[in-house]
Parts: structure tokens; sequence; C-alpha cells
């Protein structure tokens, strides 16, 4: 199947072809332009075919204005009402993987919308930033979440409440995406042990926490029991436990990594949050360091553009610093902005990584 894929649209008869029947599924591999008017569209432009001889093809729309063509105002009006289209495509799958009792397959959802499974499964990570299975697991995630923070349910009530259809298959997942017990994330922690530490960098007072799934916590400030209070906060009755010798190397690691941003950081981390919260935080980790980038270019990039203010609360709710790196994220004309640890260790953390 993916051979196939790979050569779609090569030639210019394939293209020809899809000009001809507008093919909306070739938008994205190719514009054409027509000699004659000095304009070029998408292949499912509406606008009326022009003769073969006054074609020609382009890999993109960059190359097509390069090579001095324009855009035509119909395929922009068409790109618009395509993009709205999309839009509705992807809302409606994420309806569908929301009001599915079990997680929906690929192919299941693709023929509900009478698309391809390929074709289906790159637009929607190309509106949302998840793979339709990410977004059914961090829906599920946040529902479960819900449903045992509510005050009178039972543990039985939040696994069918989040979408379970049997026990077994909840108890599979839970831990996952908990990082602990449901009983236990359902007593604010209780019963779990988390690992930490604190030290001191050239930065402040440094927390490291761990869970049973890797980093939950890295904290800067410039009180250590206020940091420690911060951790308590999150998980009140959780189990916390002064970090041993081994885990000592890890907040030595992450202190490194401060100090000297060349060397890089590999660590497991547990990164919980809303599905949104993870598109950007995801997005904020394909930053290289160096670089930054506007909360504008972080909506555009997660295929949000109208949501550079939840990308701002998004980047405010992380709780990795340095490795969830929301300090390379700077106001549109450059100015630092806010930092939940503040803007003089963000503007140093910037200096340090531009130096490496």
């Amino acid at each position: 199947m993916n051979a196939s894929i790979t050569v779609a649209y090569r030639t210019e008869d394939e293209r020809w072809a899809a000009v001809q029947a507008r093919e909306a599924a070739a938008d994205g591999h190719f514009v054409y332009a027509v000699r004659t008017t000095g304009v070029y569209g998408p292949p499912s432009s509406a606008a009326r075919r022009p003769r073969r001889e006054n074609v020609a093809f382009f890999d993109s729309a960059d190359a097509a204005e390069a090579a001095g063509y324009r855009p035509s105002r119909r395929a922009q009006g068409d790109q618009t009402r395509a993009a709205a289209a999309r839009a509705e495509r992807v809302a409606r799958a994420c309806r569908l993987i929301e009001a599915a009792q079990t997680p929906p397959s690929l192919d299941g959802l693709a023929a509900e919308l009478g698309m391809s499974p390929f074709h289906f499964h790159r637009l929607f990570k190309a509106e949302t930033g998840l793979t339709p299975k990410a977004y059914g697991s961090a829906y599920r995630a946040r529902r479960l979440r819900e449903e045992l923070a509510a005050p009178q349910a039972s543990i039985t009530d939040a696994i069918y409440g989040a979408g379970f259809n049997s026990n077994s298959r909840f108890y599979e997942a839970a831990d996952q995406l908990l990082g602990m017990r449901a009983r236990d994330y359902r007593a604010g922690g209780a019963g779990a042990q988390i690992r930490f530490a604190v030290g001191q960098c050239s930065l402040g007072a440094i927390l490291v926490a761990q869970s049973q799934r890797g980093v939950c916590a890295i904290l800067l400030g410039d009180d250590p029991e206020a940091l420690v209070r911060e951790l308590q906060d999150q998980f009140p009755r959780a189990r916390l436990i002064g970090g041993d010798a081994a885990f000592e190397r890890w907040i030595a690691e992450v202190v490194g990594f401060i100090e000297a941003p060349a060397i890089g950081l590999r660590l497991p981390l547990d990164v919980r949050g809303t599905a949104f919260q993870e598109r950007v935080w995801r997005a904020l980790r394909e930053i290289p360091p160096g670089t930054t980038a506007s909360y504008t270019e972080i909506a555009e990039r997660i295929g949000s553009p109208r949501a550079v203010r939840a990308v701002a609360q998004a980047c405010g709710a992380n709780r990795l610093a340095v490795a969830i790196p929301c300090h390379r994220v700077v106001r549109r004309d450059g100015d630092l902005a806010g930092y939940r640890w503040g803007v003089d260790r963000k503007r140093e953390l910037l200096r340090r990584e531009a130096q490496a």
C-alpha cells in the first residue's frame, strides 16, 4: 500500500487526470498553473478546466509563484471552503471517537467519512496534531480523570463512564493513563510513590520528581520548600520519597542540561494533560535548541491557528521545565512575555542555548 502512495501524482498524466476529476485527495501533492491566465490553483479547484497544452504543474505553491504565477481568486475561495470542509470532517471524526463505546478502528472511521484510511489518517493528524488513536487515548484519559474526580462516583462508575466496556480492558490501560492505580488517583495519590529530590543550580532551586512512568515534574524557583509544597498540592495523599543516590543522578542530569544545553536531556517523561495541551507540548519539543517560535506559530503548527491564547495557557500549565521547552516560545514581536518560572530564567535559558 505504501509503495503506491509514495508515487501518487508523480507523473504529469496522473496530475492531469486528477485536475480533470477535481480530486480533493490530490490537494497538497501539487498545484497546476495556466499559462494563458498566469494563475495557479489546487487540483480540486472549481475553476473552468484549461486546455492541456496550457497547463504546467508544480510541486508546491511556492514553486508556482517562483515561476511567476499568482494564486487565482477562485482557488483562494476554493481553499477556504476546502479548509472548512476538512475541519468539519475532522470535527465529525472527533465526535465519533468520543461517542464510541470502544475505540473505533482507523478503517471504520475512514469509511464513515467516505475517505481512504491513509488520507483520513493524514488529514486528522494535520488538523489536530494527533493521530486518531492518540486523540482517543487522550480523550479517554481526560474522561477517566473527570469521572474519578466526581465525589460520589465509584471506580466502577468511572470505568464505564470513561468508555471502557470491561474491567479487564480498563485495568490494562489505567496505569498508563493515570501513572498509578485508579484507586490511588481517586484518593489524591494515596498509596502512590513519587520520588523527588531538591537541589540547586545557577537558576536557583530545582525539584525533580518521578512517578512510576517517568519524570513527572521539573520545577524551578527561589524557595525549595515552595517547590515541595507545589508537588504536594498535585498529589496531596501520595507518598513522597526522598530520592536515593540512583535517583539523584537524574537531578544531576537535569542540572547539567540547564548549565550546558548542548549535552541534551534523555530521560523518560510522564507527560499528562488534555489532548490540546499534549499537542502543544509535542510541538514545543520540536523547536530546536537555540531558536524560538511565537505562540501564533505554535498554534498554526498544531492546526489551530486561532487558539493562540489557549497555546499560551498550555505553556503555563507545563510542569516539566526545560524538558518541555516552553521557554522557547515568545510573542510575535520577539518579546519574551511571561514564563511560569520567571522571565529572567527564560532569558538566561535562551542565552545559553544560543551560545551552545
